[in-house]
């Protein structure tokens, strides 16, 4: 653990102050408080986040607020929550940004307050705008998939016809890192890994996005095959968007011939994947991530101390796996069984 000297600062006109005892923080209620600010409020695997977060500080007997987006992309309203966290006196805020760049300059007013920011699950840009980052390795869930996929086919993945249905026209997002990852995976050379849509290899139909829900999905999976009908691997940013896609090709007949995979893990998605509407996908731990983060909070109110990276990266990662009912040899897996076990939503 890296040791910071918590300061006292101050806050536009209102000159809020934040005051630290011993180097805990001892706002007007005597009691350690917290911020988690996700996306939205209805995607499950912020459910899930906002469940681990609500009882990891009832357990160490923290306040926490909470807030959300009207909408993924919804930026403004992540703002002002960050803007209510400073002034309540927040020790730390948990953040799964809308934004990534844009959100830094509140971020920065956050931490100038005297409060831990960590970025929940997508890094913000610059990554260390954060004091730290607690997320999957999503170049890695993207990888597994991607693995799996030229396994599943074998000698024709020389051959795939691919779509990609990302997460949005902003970048970097998580989507860039698993849009990448599984481009990595199949065996495709990436231009630049940080952008997507910008690779050469003729398999790639093309890139569409999908706000990583299911109408998106059907919407983008329609739109792709429309420049090629016959596609035959489809990658998807989330299992939300996969369903859409799914629903598009069954609209078609061909929902039988077509490989679709994802990340995420939640219980429909991996319920799909025992039902075959999706092969393998990428499970995240959303819990553990929430979880992990309120007691980086409630050591930080403590002494000041603030996480670590996981060794050789430069954020805490908090562990991904691939599902499938179709284990691929040398792609490390498990089964639907163990991910219903595992799975949130």
């Amino acid at each position: 653990m890296i040791t910071k000297t918590r300061l006292a600062g101050l806050l536009g006109a209102a000159a809020l102050s934040t005051v630290f005892a011993s180097g805990a923080f001892a706002g007007g209620h005597g009691m350690t408080s917290a911020c988690l600010i996700t996306k939205t409020d209805t995607n499950p695997f912020f459910v899930k986040m906002k469940e681990g977060a609500t009882a990891k500080a009832e357990e160490l007997g923290i306040e926490l607020k909470t807030f959300a987006g009207k909408i993924d992309g919804d930026h403004e309203t992540q703002v002002q929550a960050i803007e209510t966290c400073i002034a309540d006196g927040a020790s730390g805020i948990l953040i799964t940004a809308s934004d990534t760049s844009s959100i830094v300059s509140s971020v920065e007013q956050a931490k100038e307050a005297g409060l831990l920011v960590i970025a929940l699950d997508t890094p913000l840009s610059p990554a260390d705008a954060a004091h730290a980052t607690f997320a999957t390795d999503n170049f890695v869930a993207g990888e597994l998939i991607g693995k799996w996929a030229a396994g599943k086919l074998g000698d024709a993945a020389a051959d795939a016809k691919i779509a990609m249905l990302d997460l949005a026209v902003s970048q970097p997002t998580v989507g860039v890192l698993r849009d990448q990852g599984f481009l990595s995976g199949f065996g495709i050379e990436l231009n630049d890994p940080n952008v997507n849509g910008d690779e050469e290899d003729p398999r790639i139909v093309g890139n569409d996005v999908t706000a990583g829900n299911e109408e998106g999905g059907r919407t983008a999976m329609e739109n792709l095959l429309a420049v090629d009908p016959m596609i035959n691997v489809v990658y998807t940013i989330n299992e939300p968007a996969a369903a859409g896609a799914y629903e598009a090709l069954k609209a078609i007949g061909r929902e039988n011939d077509v490989m679709i995979v994802s990340v995420d893990g939640g219980c429909p998605g991996v319920q799909n994947v025992a039902d075959g509407v999706i092969g393998a996908t990428s499970q995240q731990y959303p819990l553990k991530m929430a979880s992990l983060g309120i007691e980086a909070i409630a050591a930080y109110a403590k002494d000041g101390t603030i996480p670590e990276p996981t060794e050789g990266k430069d954020f805490y990662d908090t562990g991904v796996a691939l599902v499938t009912g179709e284990p691929v040899d040398g792609v490390e897996s498990i089964s639907v069984e163990e991910g219903t076990d595992l799975c949130w939503g």
